[in-house]
């Protein structure tokens, strides 16, 4: 098989695999079944299969389950979670964020950066009093969502898609990313991404 071939069947396959997901996704009946279609992307053991996937295990239920409706009705965009959102039902969503919400945090093990990446997040985290949303202990409410030990990529292209004006779900964050450099956000992701909490502190 040649180069050529051997790169558009791998394209077929994953192509397939990925109509497949989202056509899972849209007869899914049962919570099983939607939290299989679920962990092909969040894993199975709330651990992503990516580094720009966010951890949704122990994540806040009100948080989840707005989210989940912003895809719905396309407040926020990405293909396949717009894709298999659509399919489901207010119940659906309820559903999927209660059961999310009461799952155990994964330790992603993300370093603790070293002291001047800390002073260069707090020099952006403290003006911004970002804990006066997000909690002391950035482990957020019912409906903000906790950022101590999320992935470390995802914070930043969250954080940077608000900043650049293509995530619009929630106008306060982008106020507030679009008053910071880009190039200061990285060192925040860093060290909210080392954070760990031993449970959900309110």
């Amino acid at each position: 098989m040649t180069g050529i071939s051997l790169r558009l069947a791998v394209s077929g396959i994953l192509a397939a695999s990925s109509s497949l997901f989202i056509c899972k996704g849209a007869t899914a009946q049962t919570l099983s079944d939607l939290t299989q279609v679920c962990a092909g992307c969040h894993g199975d053991q709330g651990v992503p299969t990516e580094k720009t996937t966010p951890v949704i295990w122990g994540q806040n239920r009100d948080y989840l389950l707005n989210q989940l409706n912003d895809f719905k009705i396309g407040h926020r965009k990405n293909e396949t979670m717009s894709a298999v959102a659509a399919s489901l039902s207010r119940t659906d969503m309820e559903e999927l964020a209660t059961y999310y919400a009461k799952q155990p945090w994964p330790n992603l093990q993300q370093p603790t950066p070293p002291a001047d990446v800390q002073v260069a997040a707090h020099a952006v985290l403290n003006p911004l009093n970002c804990r006066g949303c997000h909690q002391m202990h950035y482990q957020g409410d019912m409906i903000r969502p906790r950022l101590a030990g999320q992935q470390d990529e995802y914070l930043l292209k969250t954080m940077t898609d608000f900043h650049k004006g293509e995530r619009t779900n929630y106008i306060g964050m982008t106020v507030l990313m679009k008053s910071v450099d880009e190039a200061a956000l990285k060192p925040v992701a860093a060290y909210l991404s080392s954070l760990q909490i031993a449970a959900h502190p309110k």
